[in-house]
């Protein structure tokens, strides 16, 4: 690619990923043996913190989807993401996040390899993970409770698809793998009915991943929810969901982390958007709760930017309560 042709690409980027924290949706080969404090306090300040199992979970989690290139915007902008986080990008952005007070990373599979490769190198974040069951690697939990991973959570992707095709009770399997490993046992869902459904069964897990957004609808069940309103190209992101699933997550004990809060980047559109996602959430999940947000730091401080504003709005949660 010519230099004229790259700062093209980053001039356009700049339009589309201006401000984005988009979600989503994933130390080195040993356990953190004891909790961290409630608080960490750092340069910037102090992030508020929640209880997982024996650990303790900045309130603030980084995601990553814009690191692996999954913007759910566009071909074009995710190859803008892949192209920007190199090796040394993303390290440079979780040694951000650590110095903001964030104290863990949430990524997919096999990330967790990346992550103990970098904890070789002195980064301190802790790592939780979706995954499922993988028929090529009936081992790969224990590789990864062995590799210090705090929690493994049912790949959302697939836990909606297996409920809707009525088949759920398959990632139970799963799940007690999990348990059996000694982590943290969780289940990624983009669906409050899915939260509902394990609630009344009374599966035996820790914690959930919510998606702020039912992204995934079939036409047939856009349509049912819009009538004759014309379906929009793409992945729909409906402004009644955040609320839906805000209901799901204080209706359960269990820790909730919630992920998609800015919409996979289409509420980026102005700080003051970003921070009334951020207030809307805080207000609307338990104390125990916590955010994971997708960063792409290449035009502006997203880790310091999106830690002031958990500092800011996560007491708003206990006020929620009362």
């Amino acid at each position: 690619m010519n230099t004229h042709r790259r700062e093209f690409l980053k001039m356009t980027a700049a339009g589309t990923l201006g401000l984005m924290a988009a979600q989503s949706g994933q130390a080195g080969g040993v356990a953190v043996a004891q909790a961290a404090p409630p608080e960490a306090k750092t340069q910037e300040g102090v992030l508020p913190q929640i209880r997982f199992g024996p650990h303790s979970l900045s309130r603030l989690i980084v995601g990553s989807n814009p690191i692996n290139g999954g913007s759910h915007l566009s071909g074009f902008v995710n190859r803008q993401m892949r192209n920007y986080f190199t090796e040394e990008n993303v390290l440079g952005l979780l040694r951000r996040c650590q110095e903001v007070g964030i104290n863990t990373w949430q990524s997919s599979g096999g990330d967790h390899q990346r992550w103990r490769r970098f904890r070789d190198q002195g980064l301190q974040l802790q790592y939780i993970c979706i995954t499922s069951e993988d028929p090529e690697n009936p081992k790969q939990v224990e590789e990864m409770a062995r590799a210090g991973v705090l929690g493994l959570a049912h790949h959302g992707e697939v836990t909606d698809s297996l409920f809707k095709q009525g088949k759920l009770e398959q990632a139970r399997d799963f799940l007690r793998k999990v348990r059996d490993a000694g982590v943290q046992v969780g289940l990624s869902t983009h669906m409050p009915a899915v939260i509902e459904y394990v609630e009344e069964k009374g599966w035996d897990l820790d914690y959930y991943m919510a998606c702020a957004y039912e992204r995934h609808r079939s036409r047939e069940e856009l349509r049912k929810l819009l009538g004759q309103v014309p379906i929009p190209v793409g992945e729909v992101y409906l402004e009644e969901d955040p609320p839906r699933m805000c209901q799901a997550i204080r209706q359960t004990r269990r820790t909730c982390l919630a992920f998609k809060i800015l919409a996979a980047g289409r509420l980026c559109e102005s700080p003051q958007q970003v921070a009334q996602a951020f207030e809307f959430t805080f207000a609307n999940i338990k104390p125990n709760d916590g955010v994971i947000v997708g960063m792409y730091p290449e035009y502006s401080d997203q880790p310091g930017e999106n830690a002031a504003l958990t500092r800011r709005f996560s007491s708003l949660s206990s006020a929620a309560q009362k």
